[in-house]
């Protein structure tokens, strides 16, 4: 099977092109053979050398890559909710190796979910760990009420896309930031409010949230927090820049946390209803050949990409 292994940290001209061996299924797995994946600046920073790099330094050269959608060819012992011609998709194994840049990957079988008939293959690998990032965020980890009033930080991204439809179908008023030039497609998603970072600081419009969802870190925690409710929520997702959330929160009254998003098939059969039903889509704003790796690692690298970028087998 065609592969790209990343043979060291740096620039995209370590992502190398290379034929490999189909890997072997094991108990409670199954072996899939891709149709799209998507990238998220986790892929980029790891392949830079920042992200997960120093989890998986050890066992360079690897295979990079979570995010996929695609049909099971083979079934392994003990696997009774799938079968061969399944069509699934998932987020596999972080922040472990997901070995996902590849044609054919093996799986867990509880980290999958069966993809919906009416969603592509496209955007179903789109919705996988941006969209998870944010289920885990407004449900599991701050549990997001109807009529609270919901900050999302970079609300055309990847995660801050579908962060902000979810929101709005838990019942929350909610307020996106994004460039004047992402106003149209963050209303579009359902915010009740955009702001524009570059125009004006936020913090100067925007008052009483309940619950912030940063994916900026930095100096948007501290920001953030002015305009947060005492007893409300902030989490800041991006590591190595988010290490003092929770102190800084804490000393205002407001529950402050980090968080990593977990491979769960049940939380990405949650996201199946969700798209299947339309509560939620996929907005993939640049699609590439697998072979163009490269290419689609400097579009996340611009910092400027709406939704989500995919590549296809």
């Amino acid at each position: 099977m065609k592969a790209i292994i990343l043979k060291d940290f740096g620039g995209v001209e370590n992502l190398e092109l290379t034929e490999k061996e189909v890997p072997a299924v094991g108990a409670g797995e199954v072996l899939v053979k891709l149709n799209a994946i998507s990238i998220n600046p986790v892929d980029v920073k790891t392949r830079s050398g920042k992200g997960i790099a120093g989890l998986i330094k050890d066992q360079l050269p690897v295979i990079l890559g979570w995010d996929i959608s695609g049909t099971i060819t083979e079934v392994g012992e003990g696997v009774t909710q799938f079968k061969t011609g399944d069509a699934v998709f998932a987020m596999l194994a972080f922040p472990g190796l997901g070995n996902t840049y590849a044609e054919y990957v093996v799986a867990k079988a509880d980290e999958l979910a069966l993809k919906p008939e009416n969603v592509s293959h496209n955007d179903a690998a789109a919705a996988t760990l941006a969209a998870l990032t944010a289920w885990q965020a407004l449900t599991l980890h701050a549990n997001v009420q109807a009529g609270q009033r919901v900050l999302i930080h970079a609300a055309a991204g990847g995660v801050g896309h579908y962060a902000v439809q979810m929101a709005k179908h838990l019942g929350a008023y909610v307020i996106g930031t994004a460039s004047a030039a992402n106003r149209d497609f963050v209303l579009g998603l359902g915010a009740d409010e955009h702001v524009d970072y570059r125009a004006q600081p936020f913090e100067e419009v925007i008052a009483d949230i309940d619950f912030v969802l940063d994916s900026m870190g930095g100096d948007y925690i501290d920001r953030s927090l002015q305009v947060t409710k005492k007893g409300g929520t902030i989490i800041s997702i991006p590591s190595g820049l988010n290490e003092m959330v929770t102190e800084k929160a804490k000393a205002l009254g407001i529950n402050g946390y980090t968080i990593r998003v977990k491979p769960s098939g049940e939380d990405m059969q949650q996201i199946a209803a969700l798209l299947a039903d339309g509560t939620i889509r996929s907005h993939v704003s640049a699609v590439f050949p697998f072979q163009k790796m490269g290419e689609a690692h400097q579009q996340i690298e611009t910092g400027r990409t709406a939704g989500k970028v995919v590549l296809t087998f």
